[in-house]
């Protein structure tokens, strides 16, 4: 299986989310019988971008969407796990502020993207312009139809400053999410995160999946890929997601930099002295 191209969405594609399947598992049974790939593929991860911050030549964006409960923080907490954190920051997008709001719509996502050398994990993106905003009739149709268009011009823009951009969509089924979110209620360590507006959203499931559709077809490019991971079973999830980035970082090759210094004279001055003495 190779995740990159099995799971990427072609530019120009017209894919339909009940193609898919969010169960889907490759060979793997479990989780256990994961585990040796995904410690590899972790591994993979954590030498690239160690020389991604050392070679301070290009940066990484990681784009999460996906329905409620559908694993964005699970996911960012399994990305974070195979990087070292100096380099990685996690950014959440909620409602906008009274500042952002006063500003036109990317430049709040804008603002954070990743310096070179770095990488940056967006939960929830650019993307609720037209996800959000119009399932619920936050703005025009005429105002939001256009975004898809000025997305893509701001991922070309990154993409031709030398940042890399992965985005994920993270697809479960609806039986999953109310699972999961029954799974909250019985959890005391996750009642935090259930709130009313859970299970009203739930109710835009449809308008929401035709929003993630022309998402998708939309603004999956060359540059700037979106990748529909099925996410049914975590433990698959966090596997997919990071063999994609470790085939991305991959084909990028970061190198470490040449030293700055002669190893040799300063062997010579401070190495050697100390050993004669």
């Amino acid at each position: 299986m190779n995740c990159f191209e099995d799971f990427r969405v072609k530019p120009d594609s017209k894919i339909k989310l009940s193609d898919i399947d969010p169960g889907f598992k490759h060979c793997y049974e479990s989780r256990e019988e994961a585990l040796p790939d995904t410690q590899r593929i972790d591994e993979q991860i954590r030498s690239f971008t160690y020389k991604l911050y050392a070679e301070r030549k290009t940066s990484l964006l990681i784009c999460l969407q996906g329905i409620d409960a559908s694993g964005k923080d699970g996911t960012i907490k399994h990305v974070l796990g195979a990087t070292n954190p100096q380099m990685c920051r996690a950014i959440s997008f909620k409602e906008p502020s009274k500042e952002e709001s006063e500003h036109d719509f990317l430049w709040r996502y804008h603002k954070v993207t990743p310096a070179r050398g770095h990488i940056s994990i967006f939960n929830r993106s650019q993307y609720e312009g037209v996800l959000i905003e119009r399932v619920h009739s936050l703005v025009p149709m005429d105002i939001w139809s256009e975004r898809y268009e000025q997305i893509n011009n701001f991922e070309k823009l990154l993409s031709e400053s030398n940042t890399i951009i992965l985005k994920f969509f993270l697809y479960i089924s609806q039986d999953e999410q109310l699972e999961r979110f029954k799974q909250r209620i019985d959890d005391p360590a996750k009642q935090w995160k259930i709130s009313e507006s859970d299970y009203t959203e739930a109710k835009y499931w449809d308008e929401y999946i035709c929003a993630f559709e022309d998402m998708l077809n939309q603004c999956s490019t060359e540059s700037a890929p979106w990748f529909v991971i099925p996410a049914n079973h975590k433990w698959f999830r966090d596997l997919a997601v990071a063999s994609i980035i470790s085939e991305a970082l991959k084909k990028l090759n970061p190198q470490f930099p040449a030293p700055t210094v002669n190893l040799e004279e300063i062997k010579t001055k401070y190495h050697q002295l100390k050993n004669s003495q």
